[in-house]
């Protein structure tokens, strides 16, 4: 299998057929949904049953990665916590495939070249962040999440800090040749300007509580039902403070997200005590998440995916752009965090 086009062969018949080999039979009806890292598919089984297979890109997560991640999800569901963890998995009878499993239970699968897990579809519509009691309601769920969190520590996955997200994808931006050279030192200037006040965050806290996190929590991995949020995509989850988890939510000039903040915090610290110090990190956070997004899709460049998704990633007005951005971060890192009590 090509590097460069790690699903190539992941036609609708590969779907079935890798979904057939562990006992769920389609029916025909296949959805591709919208996933650039990894290809995620709607499948309608025999029997009206509805799963979710995820195959994923290879080298990006190791086999033990993808079970922690794993096991982190069914703790959160054993919890009663509304996230859309994977099925344990069984052998057919007959696979037409060659198959093995991975994980205790079972929720890894490799065949026909590729690695996936299956989950049960669960629908929702995008919550809405503009109510201060919808906010409150994700900050419950948020802090229970956390408390989970907290009880252990990941073995395997990563952890994001200034290195991991902000240094590490700098370094390889530079490396990779990607920023046109007429974009490159207005680029850089920023970068490194903001990296150095990123570590600086990031030491004003040397006593900083990590724990295991969802990663990546967005309105966008936040689905609403009338029985309220639930959470899906753990992909990205690891390690590092709370609060990576709770600034994403907040949008809007100063004024708003303060509001935002108070009623998200309201809910949380009904389940976790919340460090107040960690304010300081949520502009330092957005800056490492810009700087490791461009990265990311510098990574995924020879997919044939990502130059249709971002066809604008190879021109000099993109990095200038992310230039201008980063600045204006550089001005928010210096400003006052966050209104609270206890800075």
């Amino acid at each position: 299998m090509s590097s460069d086009r790690p699903f190539a062969d992941l036609t609708p018949e590969a779907v079935l057929d890798a979904l057939d080999a562990v006992g769920l039979r389609g029916d025909g009806r296949l959805i591709q949904l919208n996933s650039y890292e990894n290809r995620v598919f709607q499948v309608f089984l025999e029997g009206a049953e509805v799963v979710v297979p995820k195959f994923y890109r290879p080298g990006r997560w190791t086999d033990d990665q993808i079970l922690e991640e794993h096991a982190f999800s069914a703790e959160l569901a054993a919890a009663e916590i509304p996230v859309v963890a994977p099925l344990e998995l069984t052998l057919a009878a007959h696979p037409r495939h060659a198959v093995t499993l991975a994980g205790d239970p079972p929720t890894l699968a490799h065949s026909l070249g590729q690695r996936y897990s299956v989950s049960p579809r669960r629908s929702g519509r995008a919550p809405e962040l503009d109510d201060p009691a919808t906010l409150e309601w994700i900050g419950r769920f948020i802090g229970r999440m956390h408390a989970v969190g907290a009880r252990r520590a990941f073995a395997h996955r990563g952890r994001i800090d200034a290195q991991t997200y902000g240094i590490a994808p700098r370094d390889f931006l530079l490396a990779s040749g990607r920023v046109p050279p007429d974009a490159l030192p207005r680029w850089r200037s920023a970068v490194d300007t903001a990296l150095d006040q990123v570590q600086h965050a990031f030491a004003s806290l040397p006593d900083l509580r990590t724990l295991r996190l969802h990663g990546d929590c967005h309105p966008g991995n936040i689905l609403w039902s009338d029985a309220g949020p639930h959470f899906v995509d753990l992909d990205d989850a690891l390690t590092g403070p709370a609060v990576q988890d709770l600034w994403m939510l907040l949008s809007g000039d100063r004024a708003s997200m303060t509001r935002q903040l108070a009623a998200v915090l309201s809910g949380y610290e009904d389940f976790m005590e919340f460090d107040w110090r960690e304010l300081r990190l949520v502009e330092p956070l957005r800056t490492l998440r810009m700087i490791h997004h461009s990265a990311w899709i510098a990574r995924r460049w020879n997919d044939p995916a990502f130059p249709v998704a971002f066809p604008w990633f190879d021109g000099a007005a993109y990095w200038l752009q992310q230039a201008t951005q980063i600045g204006e971060q550089i001005e928010a890192m210096a400003e006052t965090p966050l209104g609270t009590p206890a800075i």
